[in-house]
This record gives structure tokens, C-alpha cells and sequence, in this order.
């Protein structure tokens, strides 16, 4: 994959995680990862510009250190993208969504039951994560610990990080988390004692 394909995969999952709401204003990040010669490169998107938004001139390009290497200022879950890298080589893509049933269940003390339809289901909740600032190293070591055997995570009070071979691929996972939630708090209502 070269550095243009790269930034046009962060800039069609960005789209895609917008049009789908699973964010909404200038909440949620996407990265890719590819090699260029022996160095990792990281495309991130922007720090404060909405995902609907987000376009070929302002995808930041880091290396796996967090140095910019292109314009830019890059998304301030920056570190939570890079420590997951790092502990994932297998990982190319990455979303961190805000969708609205998904966090909806991170408030609560409900966990999101891992339904039939992406893959092998290991265990029935989604793994969760205590809560920590975001944008904090805690939360970028937290995240990328619990990643290390998990394609997602529920990060507690805050939202959704999905992982996946491809950029596209962690924009499906996170997609199929929200419908999961929804279908889930969609039954809890309606099994709800009249």
C-alpha cells in the first residue's frame, strides 16, 4: 500500500463512520498503518475536525514514535492508536468511535453481548476498560493491553476502539458493536416488564 492509498483508506472510514453515525461532531479518530521501507508509517486523522470533514490535506502522517511527519496536528487519542500498533503488528486500521448505543452501554453497568455475524464468538461480552482521561498514556497502556488478545474494546464512560487488518475492516467492527447494542437495548426494552 502506498502513502496516497493509505490516506484515502483513513479518508473513505471516515466517511463511512460519519454517514453511519457512529460519531457525531468532532468526536471518534481513525488511523492505517503501512511500511514504508523498515519504518511503520501512521495515517491519523486530525485533531478537532469533525470526521465529515476530514480530507486529503489535513490526514497527518506519523511514525510509530508519534513524529509528525507531514503537516499537521494529529488526533489527540494519538497515543492510544500507536501503543495498539505497537503491541499489534498483525493491526492495520483502527477506529474509535463515540456511537450513541454502544456508549450508551459503556454509562451503565450493562455489558455488550458479543452476537453471531463477525466471527468466532471466545466470550459473550465485548472486553471492557476502567475508564481513563482521554487522550492519557493510562488510557492508550489500558487499551492497547487489553487489545492484545481482542479485535475491540468498550472503553468505560467513553466509547468504542475497533481493530482490524485493514482500516475498513476495523470501520465494519465498530459498525457491527453499535448494531449489536442497539439490537441488545432494543430487546431489554421490549422484554421490560409492563
Amino acid at each position: 500500500m502506498s502513502k496516497k492509498n493509505l490516506v484515502e483508506s483513513v479518508l473513505s472510514a471516515s466517511k463511512y463512520i460519519f454517514d453511519r453515525k457512529l460519531v457525531s461532531g468532532k468526536a471518534g479518530n481513525i488511523s492505517a498503518r503501512f511500511k514504508d521501507k523498515e519504518m511503520d508509517i501512521i495515517a491519523i486523522t486530525p485533531k478537532l475536525i469533525s470526521l465529515n470533514y476530514v480530507n486529503e490535506k489535513n490526514i497527518v502522517l506519523v511514525d510509530l514514535d508519534g513524529n509528525i511527519i507531514s503537516k499537521g496536528n494529529p488526533s489527540s487519542e494519538i497515543f492510544l492508536h500507536l501503543e495498539i500498533y505497537k503491541k499489534r503488528e498483525d493491526v492495520k486500521g483502527i477506529v474509535h468511535t463515540h456511537s450513541p448505543y454502544a456508549t450508551g452501554f459503556s454509562f451503565s453497568n450493562e455489558k455488550i453481548k458479543r452476537l453471531e455475524g463477525f466471527g468466532e464468538i471466545k466470550s459473550p461480552y465485548f472486553k471492557e476498560v476502567g475508564y481513563e482521561k482521554p487522550g492519557s498514556m493510562e488510557l492508550a497502556y489500558n487499551a492497547a493491553k487489553k487489545l492484545v488478545k481482542e479485535d475491540i474494546i468498550i472503553l468505560k464512560n467513553h466509547g468504542v476502539v475497533a481493530t482490524g487488518l485493514n482500516v475498513q475492516e476495523a470501520a465494519d467492527l465498530a459498525e457491527f458493536v453499535e448494531e449489536s447494542a442497539k439490537t441488545q437495548f432494543v430487546t431489554y426494552q421490549l422484554n421490560m416488564e409492563k
